[in-house]
């Protein structure tokens, strides 16, 4: 096996391989990246055996085929620190190492076969749906910052997608919570879709965003039972879906909350961003302190001291204590697109609805905290 590339393309492969790879795996071929080079393209692959990652580049200078497999992490490493747009020379000049030579730079990297890397089935072929990149990581992002780390819990471990339909709209909705906080999105779909409901687990969701950050690709999305598979132009990710069933979400959304907060979004986030400095820990409790035209956000901690600060909101209800994780309150209005944020409130130790007036098609939900 012997070919060569601009070490800016393999680099930007080798990079979105390094979101699957186990560095600390008990089987080394699992840290491994498979290579393979055919014609005038090379196929890299990796596997943690929960996920299979695929991408292919085009255009490569092949002069002679053949495959290996080896350190993902080091090859990545190498790459990364040579000069931009310099030429990268791979050949496979033993069964067990591989060199590599770009510009002044030699390396002989350790191989493994690629006859013991681990591929399993990548048809999957049913249920296909295509959806424009952007829209859907933008569904990812709405609300994978409410993934549960709970692993008793593995059910809430990841993004619910499943498919919905709200008067004769069908849309794809993807809801994430740990149970202090819940955020749900709509993405509507122009066609009925065939769509078997999924719990996508928290490291493919990562990965995928990887993948969809600045991509105008259509991405298309099969599932069956056990895996799902996306495809992105000359990217493949296989992942095993999370095994379990999600909790009715319905149920804790608010359906009564009539005491209506308007705050301006900057102004609110930048307020809470610093009274929390007094706190070196970033889930610190913040309490709101609302009137019918300002809200008082305070945060006190023993150990450092305390913060306070006023700013102008709208608020249709009499006076109102409550307090929130800072960290949920950040994570949240880091989604919201509008300048202002709309809270809708029940009691002080009821759930609290959190909206976006530009959004109509996602909600946040925020448990109060105790302080």
């Amino acid at each position: 096996m012997e070919f060569s590339l601009n070490r800016d393309i393999l680099l930007k492969s080798l990079n979105h391989a390094q979101g699957v790879v186990e560095r600390k795996s008990t089987l080394q071929i699992l840290s491994n990246v498979l290579i393979e080079a055919s014609s005038s393209k090379i196929k890299l692959t990796c596997t943690d055996m929960d996920i299979i990652f695929i991408e292919e580049i085009n255009n490569v200078q092949v002069k002679k085929e053949g495959s290996t497999t080896t350190s993902a992490s080091v090859l990545y490493e190498i790459v990364r620190k040579l000069n931009q747009n310099s030429s990268v020379n791979l050949t496979l000049i033993s069964e067990n190492k591989l060199q590599l030579i770009s510009e002044k730079s030699k390396f002989n990297l350790n191989c493994l076969p690629a006859n013991d890397f681990p591929l399993t089935q990548e048809d999957i072929n049913s249920n296909n749906t295509g959806i424009e990149a952007n829209l859907f990581l933008k569904l990812l992002n709405k609300t994978k910052f409410a993934i549960s780390n709970d692993e008793t819990r593995h059910y809430l471990n990841g993004i619910y997608l499943h498919k919905t339909k709200i008067l004769n709209q069908i849309f794809l909705t993807a809801v994430a919570t740990d149970s202090h906080r819940l955020s749900l999105s709509n993405l509507p779909l122009k066609n009925d879709i065939e769509f078997n409901p999924i719990i996508l687990p928290k490291k493919a969701i990562m990965q995928l965003s990887s993948l969809l950050e600045n991509s105008n690709e259509n991405i298309k999305i099969s599932n069956d039972k056990s895996k799902i598979k996306f495809q992105l132009k000359d990217s493949v990710l296989i992942s095993k879906i999370i095994d379990g069933k999600f909790p009715d979400y319905n149920q804790v959304i608010p359906k009564k909350n009539e005491k209506i907060l308007e705050v301006n979004h900057k102004e609110f986030t930048m307020s809470v961003d610093r009274v929390i400095s007094v706190s070196s820990d970033k889930k610190e409790g913040v309490k709101m302190n609302l009137s019918e035209n300002k809200m008082n956000l305070s945060v006190n901690n023993p150990n450092s001291g305390d913060g306070m600060e006023i700013i102008n909101c709208k608020f249709n209800s009499k006076d109102m204590n409550i307090s929130f994780n800072s960290k949920y309150l950040m994570d949240m209005a880091s989604q919201i697109e509008a300048d202002k944020i709309i809270f809708k409130f029940n009691e002080p130790g009821s759930p609290v609805l959190a909206i976006d007036p530009i959004d109509k098609n996602s909600l946040f939900v925020l448990m109060p905290m105790k302080i």
